[in-house]
């Protein structure tokens, strides 16, 4: 039994072959998810240069940027110039059916796609890290940001990452530079911060974030963040899902999996409804946020201190 079919012209093989150790699923249970998800988790990857993390049988996980010269020629793709490896990446615009399903039958299990479409950022993101396992300080960092926000007349939506934190999304509009992205989000992260600083932290070293949920702010620009309704290459494979502010303390990442999200979403998509219309953002933020280090610059620079410091001790 080889459980092979096609849908949509993509051929599928493989189906009944276990996903990934731990999985507690099989091939087919991803691609049937992603089928029966697509109308949802399309529009949130539609034109967006796409990144997807792959598992092969015996093999560890792995980022796929780059697409694949045996990909097929009908998919639409982008080209876009990486300036960490120095060179022009040709990424995939997961814009269909037949897209999706051919990542799925690639065991693409996690969709990252670009935080911009065309040259125009579109959303504000903080990630909240949780020190642990525990779910609940991700919670408690998420409803600092709702409330940083807040105060400065910005709202935003919340979903699980799958993992086991957290992802605020707040959208802006096209003529946003992201430059004052960057510095905005800084600013919402340190005043997140100072609205309880028991709780939260936005220290980039981790030795340095004393057991607080960690607020990441280095999202804007380049970087990009797992897609609502994506699985997860985690036990059990969870799924990155939207949930309402006033549930958010009442769930836990483990109760969205491809087994069940798909069920507990029904007709409904959660994460457009929930995302508020762009908003322009408050000048008063962004001031702020470019008086800030970028937390990367600054976290490489105290490595090397602490480094020197280290050595001369020796």
């Amino acid at each position: 039994m080889t459980g092979d079919e096609t849908r949509d012209g993509v051929k599928l093989t493989n189906l009944d072959q276990p996903l990934f150790d731990g999985a507690d699923a099989t091939k087919r249970d991803l691609v049937d998810y992603l089928d029966a998800v697509g109308d949802r988790i399309l529009p949130v990857l539609r034109d967006r240069a796409l990144s997807v993390m792959r598992v092969r049988p015996g093999q560890e996980p792995f980022m796929q940027k780059n697409l694949p010269k045996y990909a097929p020629e009908w998919m639409e793709t982008i080209s876009v110039w990486a300036e960490a490896s120095r060179r022009q990446v040709t990424y995939a615009l997961c814009n269909d059916r037949r897209t999706l399903l051919w990542f799925a039958n690639q065991r693409a299990v996690e969709y990252h796609p670009a935080l911009f479409v065309g040259g125009h950022w579109t959303h504000m993101v903080l990630d909240l890290d949780p020190p642990g396992d525990d779910f609940r300080p991700a919670v408690q960092g998420a409803l600092l940001v709702r409330q940083a926000l807040a105060d400065c007349g910005l709202a935003g939506a919340v979903k699980t990452s799958g993992a086991k934190g957290v992802h605020v999304f707040v959208p802006v509009p096209p003529d946003t530079a992201v430059d004052d992205l960057a510095a905005a989000t800084r600013a919402v992260g340190a005043r997140a911060e100072r609205l309880d600083p028991a709780v939260a932290t936005t220290a980039f070293i981790r030795e340095d974030r004393a057991g607080k949920v960690f607020i990441d702010s280095t999202r804007a620009g380049g970087a990009t963040v797992v897609a609502a309704y994506s699985p997860r290459i985690r036990p059990g494979v969870p799924v990155s899902f939207p949930v309402p502010w006033s549930d958010l303390d009442r769930v836990s990442p483990r109760d969205f999996t491809v087994h069940t999200a798909a069920g507990l979403l029904k007709d409904a998509d959660p994460w457009a409804e929930a995302m508020p219309a762009p908003q322009r953002l408050p000048a008063d933020l962004i001031e702020e946020g470019h008086t800030i280090p970028i937390a990367r610059v600054a976290a490489m620079h105290e490595g090397k201190r602490r480094a020197r410091a280290r050595r001369g001790q020796e």
